[in-house]
């Protein structure tokens, strides 16, 4: 690989890409590509209605030519979501709501959509991060206009992948060390150093807590610097 093992990819955050999301920020994650956007709604799900909570929730897909394989079919002309997109959606979406205190929030929801427009691997890492930004940019729209009398974003939240790699742990994998690592774990983390969600896989021969306590280890450091990076943007 042309990085160090313990090197992120460049990122690159371009907020305000669009003009009528309430909030709008193109990751770029060296070559994945993906448009976060917020929208606030003046409503919540029937299951928070009346509580005076609100919900923050995502929806995620690939653009049809996201990817080098040929084009993806868009999910609407299968008329249902694939799995894999409904799995990261979920993911970005719970992620997200580690950073806010919905008390604070009112009875309005913030939906975050992720659309990959380009495609290299940890697509999904690049929307929590992205989308955390999103989010930043709407909620502090809403207090400007004096809709929010307090920020109810607590910390942020941001995500990267490590793996094993030719049996050595490796930071922020691509789609060609994705593709043949032997371990991938995504961490999801906030700034003050806690684990939101652990999502890991041995793609071949299980892995010792020893392997796994040295991606942990490296995440943390990569996070470190993509926190670094967001608070400056």
């Amino acid at each position: 690989m042309k990085r160090k093992r313990d090197q992120l990819r460049r990122i690159e955050f371009v907020r305000n890409f669009t003009k009528h999301a309430a909030g709008s920020v193109l990751v770029k994650w060296g070559d994945t590509w993906v448009l976060c956007t917020a929208s606030v709604e003046e409503k919540v799900p029937p299951f928070l209605k009346d509580t005076g909570r609100g919900w923050v929730t995502a929806e995620y897909s690939m653009l049809p030519s996201s990817t080098g394989g040929g084009r993806k079919e868009r999910d609407i002309k299968k008329l249902r979501q694939d799995a894999r997109s409904t799995e990261i959606q979920r993911l970005i979406g719970r992620a997200l709501r580690a950073a806010v205190d919905t008390t604070k929030l009112g009875e309005r929801q913030i939906t975050i959509d992720c659309d990959v427009l380009q495609a290299d691997g940890g697509t999904r890492c690049a929307s929590i991060t992205g989308g955390m930004a999103a989010l930043e940019d709407a909620i502090s729209k809403l207090l400007a206009t004096g809709v929010l009398a307090e920020n109810p974003i607590v910390h942020r939240v941001a995500a990267v992948s490590v793996g094993v790699c030719e049996g050595k742990p490796t930071l922020d994998l691509d789609y060609a060390l994705d593709s043949t690592a032997e371990v991938d774990l995504n961490v999801v983390m906030t700034d003050d150093g806690r684990f939101v969600e652990l999502q890991g896989t041995a793609e071949h021969n299980p892995f010792t807590e020893e392997s796994l306590d040295a991606m942990r280890a490296l995440a943390k450091k990569g996070l470190a610097s993509i926190f670094k990076k967001m608070a400056k943007c």
